[in-house]
């Protein structure tokens, strides 16, 4: 193989044959790539998303539009389940998997099922049983506009713009997984409190600041809010992003990436100095084998991390990231600790 260093060959892009190649042997693989090339490859035991975006521990952050992203499943796992969910059958995703285990599940990007899960997903029965990882699917920007996000079932060779792909992953009885993120922003605690409760979801016009009520275009525009800066929320103990993907000043529409919700008090996030450094530093050495790990596509923006490296920490760049709930601009990872 024409592959990259061995030390992070169970994670990295290779060619369309290689790929196939592994397949042949028997590998089970998670794979992102643009539509045609995991169009390209035989039936076996894979699932993928598409993506042209990845995080390299050889190059750094780059769009690669002829290889696919390889993660293969570690040696001492086995697949308990694996198949394409609908709309209806997607709320019992979690029954299906192992006592001891933990699920991929990836969602193409504006579908039913991607807002589904990010609103309800938290509810469904068994959600906390294992841990529960994943992304959401997107297309390059110059495509946005033609192609959709896709997901692949590579046993049926079934590809779907309106299903989601699970893989139930399970372990010896010896070994666990852990599910870890990396988010490097924080509440801004000298801005004010912000609250939804007219609008709530997606899409929201109203805002409540400090208790008063106002759309929210007005408030972003006389503070002088940079909108990459996501909402920053306390769910839990865990601070988690809702992002912004649009503002229409006419109708004074906003639209985010993951959905607000009422209860909840979000602030804007401080700003980030330097993302690649900062990012080092939250991370540390994670213990045992790293399985799994994605990174937003708005920090791969944002932040400049096209040719620059995030240590050995490899994976798709993603339009939304799954560890139990819906993240943005967030980092995911899994990790498999044997006792």
């Amino acid at each position: 193989m024409t592959g990259p260093n061995p030390h992070q060959a169970d994670r990295s892009l290779y060619n369309v044959a290689e790929v196939a190649a592994m397949l042949a042997k028997g590998d089970t693989l998670i794979l992102a790539a643009e539509e045609p090339l995991l169009a390209a490859l035989p039936r076996g035991n894979w699932i993928g998303g598409t993506s042209p975006y990845f995080m390299t521990a050889e190059a750094g952050g780059t769009c690669d539009r002829d290889r696919i992203f390889v993660q293969r499943m570690p040696d001492i796992a086995s697949v308990a389940w694996v198949g394409m969910l609908d709309r209806a059958a997607l709320p019992d995703m979690a029954t299906l998997g192992p006592d001891n285990g933990y699920t991929i599940v990836l969602i193409p990007g504006q579908s039913d099922v991607h807002r589904d899960f990010a609103l309800g997903g938290l509810d469904w029965q068994d959600m906390f049983r294992r841990p529960v990882v994943g992304w959401v699917t997107g297309v390059a920007g110059d495509a946005a506009a033609t192609d959709r996000p896709k997901v692949f079932d590579g046993r049926t060779g079934r590809s779907a713009d309106d299903a989601a792909v699970v893989l139930h992953v399970a372990l010896p009885d010896d070994a666990f997984a852990r599910v870890d993120i990396v988010n490097l922003f924080v509440p801004d605690m000298d801005g004010p409190v912000l609250t939804f409760a007219d609008d709530t979801g997606f899409s929201i016009e109203w805002v409540v600041v400090d208790g008063v009520r106002t759309r929210m275009v007005d408030h972003i525009a006389a503070r002088g809010i940079d909108t990459r800066l996501p909402l920053v929320a306390d769910y839990n103990g865990a601070m988690i992003n809702v992002a912004t993907a649009a503002i229409d000043a006419a109708s004074g529409q906003i639209s985010f990436f993951a959905p607000v919700h009422s209860g909840i008090e979000y602030r804007f996030a401080r700003p980030i100095a330097d993302y690649p450094e900062q990012f080092a530093a939250q991370l540390g050495s994670p213990r045992g084998e790293v399985a799994f790990s994605c990174n937003c596509i708005l920090n791969y923006l944002y932040a400049g991390l096209e040719g620059r490296t995030l240590g050995s920490m490899a994976g798709p760049v993603t339009f939304g990231e799954i560890a139990y709930m819906l993240l943005t601009q967030t980092m995911v990872y899994l990790v498999i600790e044997r006792d």
